[in-house]
């Protein structure tokens, strides 16, 4: 699964074939074919366990916190930390080389309503369906466009220290939810109902 989640992420749904899948792994494909009965069944279950994963990080982040602006912390630094730690599964559901196939773009936009349904519930009741919905596409927007930029830099400074891949500390996740965070709170404190 995690080779085959870093092939999709790295080359995309159409590029990757079963067969890189199974000698990346180190398995035969005859035995790939076992587990998942096409590439297709294999790719909506990667997205469906990435999916699973995020939206039980982002409601425990949530859980836990004891005020609204806590939670919007807690809930970008449970973000960063599945995804920033595991840019395979960004990639996955938010990669610019999303596949053209109808039912597995809508397993990735699947992901994609649940994190806003999720973020939605947390937002006063006071503020209109369509205003709630809006700030919860602009708090994922916020968080795509911080990862994607950290992923860069990431990569970057690896690459400037002679490294092959990037390695995200605890505290580097601190910091990009933080300061990332501190936008969103500035923006969301500030609203008000229509």
């Amino acid at each position: 699964m995690a080779t085959a989640q870093r092939l999709f992420g790295e080359r995309g749904y159409r590029a990757t074939t079963m067969e890189d899948i199974a000698n990346a792994a180190g398995v035969t494909k005859p035995l790939l074919y076992q587990h998942f009965s096409s590439k297709r069944a294999l790719y909506l279950e990667l997205v469906q366990q990435v999916s699973t994963e995020l939206l039980s990080a982002l409601r425990s982040a949530h859980r836990r916190a004891s005020n609204p602006r806590e939670m919007t912390e807690n809930g970008y630094r449970a973000y960063f930390e599945l995804i920033v730690t595991h840019e395979d599964a960004f990639r996955l559901l938010f990669g610019r080389a999303a596949p053209e196939d109808p039912e597995l773009s809508m397993a990735a936009r699947q992901v994609q309503t649940a994190v806003l349904d999720a973020l939605e519930s947390t937002m006063p009741a006071d503020l209109g369906a369509e205003h709630r919905r809006l700030l919860a596409f602009v708090m994922v927007g916020i968080a795509e466009g911080g990862t994607r930029f950290w992923v860069e830099w990431a990569k970057n400074k690896a690459k400037a220290a002679g490294q092959d891949h990037a390695v995200t500390s605890p505290d580097d996740v601190r910091i990009l939810a933080e300061r990332v965070a501190r936008v969103a709170w500035a923006g969301l404190r500030s609203v008000e109902p229509e």
